[in-house]
């Protein structure tokens, strides 16, 4: 395979999986808001805020007055901002079109109808009534995707390419979902007992679409610690740090010329990050848990750059 169709493979993974998860926090964040049992957790200038930070990191002051409109077409579907839903839609399909002669019908098909109806999605509906439809679209449309993926595509390094895209985005995107509503914990509650058993942990869940999985597990009401645990260091939920990287490590090896991966091959980093996370407490992650998720997401981006310049430089 060349160079360059894998590192396209690649990021398309990693569009697709992004545009789901800003779906998806854009989708609960903004509804769940509307039943929040405290007046803190219903402000709708922290909703919007959240949202900012969630996909682009900026960091907007409280006595700043956002405009609800604007802020969710920014996110969703205007063209102009780079770290829009619309934009994550549009590199997916032309990383896919470089890639096409790699990847299955019936996938290529899928993500070209999911483009197209992002793509006419009218921004004058989307702005009075539309962000549940639209969202729910576009979570919808990445499952079906990840399932072609599965099911269309021989298990081999075009598949082993595009899971690794999909899983260090995921992990990449679960970490700030995570340090987005502790943000919002912090905001909303005035004391530690109170931010333990705040309203955000909830709706936390559910931007990770894990709220059921975790109450059969815990069997117990969410509170900070059991919340982070298990988003954080539980290897069976689907949606954790700790899976994700479970799953790099599993593709990587398998792309991997080496038996015994070399200090400073790709290989090498995942599974030193994987036993790091193994055998770490959530003791130890809420002692700093900003510290902690920054540093996971540092080092995700470096295994992202380490695997681009391993395995997809080309001149």
């Amino acid at each position: 395979m060349l160079a360059r169709v894998a590192n396209n493979l690649f990021w398309m993974g990693r569009y697709i999986e992004r545009s789901e998860h800003i779906a998806r926090f854009l989708n609960v964040n903004y509804f769940s808001s509307l039943d929040a049992p405290t007046t803190e957790s219903q402000s709708r200038q922290r909703v919007l805020r959240s949202s900012l930070f969630m996909t682009n990191t900026v960091t907007t002051s409280v006595d700043h007055l956002l405009d609800e409109q604007e802020v969710l077409f920014n996110i969703a579907l205007n063209i102009d901002e780079p770290y829009s839903i619309i934009n994550a839609v549009r590199n997916a399909r032309e990383n896919a079109n470089s890639a096409r002669d790699v990847l299955s019908t019936e996938f290529y098909e899928a993500l070209n109808k999911f483009y197209h109806a992002v793509l006419r999605y009218d921004p004058n509906h989307f702005k009075v009534k539309g962000l549940f439809e639209f969202t729910t679209l576009v979570t919808e449309s990445t499952a079906i995707l990840r399932e072609k993926i599965r099911g269309t595509l021989f298990h081999d390094e075009v598949y082993a390419i595009i899971m690794l895209g999909i899983s260090v985005e995921r992990a990449i995107q679960v970490s700030h979902i995570i340090q987005t509503k502790y943000t919002d914990a912090l905001e909303s509650t005035p004391n530690d007992e109170l931010f333990e058993r705040s309203y955000e942990w909830i709706t936390l869940l559910k931007c990770i679409e894990s709220h059921d999985m975790m109450r059969r597990f815990y069997k117990k009401t969410p509170d900070s610690s059991n919340v982070l645990e298990f988003l954080v260091l539980h290897p069976d939920c689907p949606r954790s740090i700790m899976n994700s990287i479970n799953r790099l490590n599993k593709h990587i090896l398998s792309l991997s010329m080496e038996k015994l991966p070399s200090k400073n091959s790709t290989a090498y980093l995942v599974g030193k990050t994987q036993a790091h996370m193994a055998y770490l407490s959530i003791e130890t992650i809420e002692e700093d848990i900003q510290g902690h998720l920054t540093q996971i997401r540092e080092t995700l981006y470096t295994i992202a750059s380490s695997i681009e310049k391993e395995y997809f430089l080309y001149n």
